[in-house]
């Protein structure tokens, strides 16, 4: 496809951005009557906007799609494409990878253990997994989950070597813990540092306390209770059908396809997930208000102090466990963000559930990388919550 091919494509896609409900139930009606239609009108239209410009822009991603939902009623808001080469539009059904939302899930995971007191958070990594570095020893449950264990992430030159070696086929996920130093970057507790090592180690932690694999404890305390037919964690490339296409984009070059670069089990617990808006959506609500856990545990994940998601969310970003609180303008969610080859993701709702919102990119979008584009996304990310808060 010719740059000027593509160009016309996202612009004419786009359709200056679409806007669909694909869940109404007839509770919708009551449960949103006392919202101001005009508000909500006017922030969606905002939201529109917002989505179809970016997509216009030279480094945009070639389609994005925005779940909001306040109360019973949720809408699909979109623009571009989930597929450059025939120019569908991207479906609350289709399928993506989470990224580090997947942190999120890990989170809910670890907390319905706790719950069931099989689990605690003062349970150390020495305790449950012996076998790893001795200097993570005395590192908790809680800290992993906050991201102030000061294990540094395993993602590091070594590990990008044997990524570019064997992408298609990951080691096992204690393995990837290899690829980290063996020191700490500072004393566990004392600051926020995000790593991709701590959720690993929960995945590891999860399976050592109940002797079955994360992928089972996943499906039997988060995706069946929840709902969620459209989630798994895969070890491999493939992603369930129909699902959106991710691509790297560098303008002048056209979108280059990177779906299936490589195997969703190098990130594993820490950002394997394949899910669709909808679950996304459905994932977030119920994680927020402690549905898979119990409420003195929820308490204490709902303890928050500074620290920002990667990549940064909107507002004002504060970490709890497995959780973030984004402050902003229109008022607080709590959620997740991630990105990775091909995909950017992030979701929130209210603390009670009953607000939401996702968003999800097929490109991967960062502020180290896009100084330009990020800050449009964030802003969108502002505006997707300020629909989803309207009154």
């Amino acid at each position: 496809m010719t740059v000027t091919r593509w160009a016309l494509l996202a612009g004419t896609a786009s359709a200056l951005a679409l806007a669909m409900a694909f869940t109404i139930p007839a509770e919708a009606v009551a449960r949103n009557a006392g919202a101001s239609a005009g508000a909500a009108r006017s922030a969606d239209a905002a939201l529109n906007r917002d989505l179809a410009r970016l997509v216009r822009q030279p480094d945009g991603p070639p389609g994005i799609a925005v779940v909001v939902q306040r109360g019973g009623r949720a809408v699909l808001h979109r623009a571009g494409t989930a597929n450059v080469a025939t120019g569908a539009p991207i479906r609350a059904s289709d399928s993506m990878r989470l990224a580090s939302v997947a942190k999120a899930f890990s989170g809910a995971v670890a907390l319905s253990l706790v719950a069931e007191g099989r689990l605690s958070l003062s349970d150390t990594v020495g305790r449950r997994l012996p076998g790893l570095p001795r200097a993570w020893s005395r590192v908790t449950l809680r800290e992993l989950l906050q991201h102030t264990s000061g294990i540094p992430s395993y993602i590091t030159e070594a590990f990008g070597k044997a990524l570019a070696k064997s992408p298609h086929k990951a080691p096992r996920p204690v393995v990837l813990l290899s690829f980290a130093p063996k020191r700490l970057n500072f004393t566990p507790g004392s600051r926020y540092e995000y790593s991709n090592s701590d959720n690993i180690i929960v995945g590891l932690m999860v399976q050592a306390a109940t002797g079955k694999s994360y992928e089972r404890q996943l499906r039997e305390r988060v995706f069946v209770p929840l709902g969620l037919k459209d989630t798994s964690l895969p070890r491999g490339t493939a992603l369930p059908a129909p699902f959106v296409h991710g691509y790297a984009v560098a303008p002048p070059q056209p979108p280059v396809d990177e779906t299936h670069e490589f195997a969703a089990g190098w990130a594993w617990a820490s950002g394997g997930v394949v899910s669709t808006p909808r679950d996304a959506n459905a994932f977030i609500r119920a994680y927020a208000r402690g549905a898979t856990t119990s409420p003195a545990a929820h308490r204490a994940q709902f303890t928050f102090r500074p620290g920002s998601s990667e990549p940064p969310g909107p507002g004002q970003n504060s970490a709890g466990l497995a959780i973030f609180r984004y402050q902003t303008r229109c008022g607080t969610v709590y959620g997740h963000t991630g990105n990775t080859s091909g995909y950017t993701q992030f979701a929130a709702a209210t603390r009670d559930g009953s607000r939401s919102v996702v968003v999800s990119i097929n490109s991967q979008i960062t502020p180290h990388i896009n100084s330009d584009t990020f800050p449009e996304l964030r802003r969108i990310y502002t505006l997707a919550v300020c629909a989803a808060l309207a009154r």
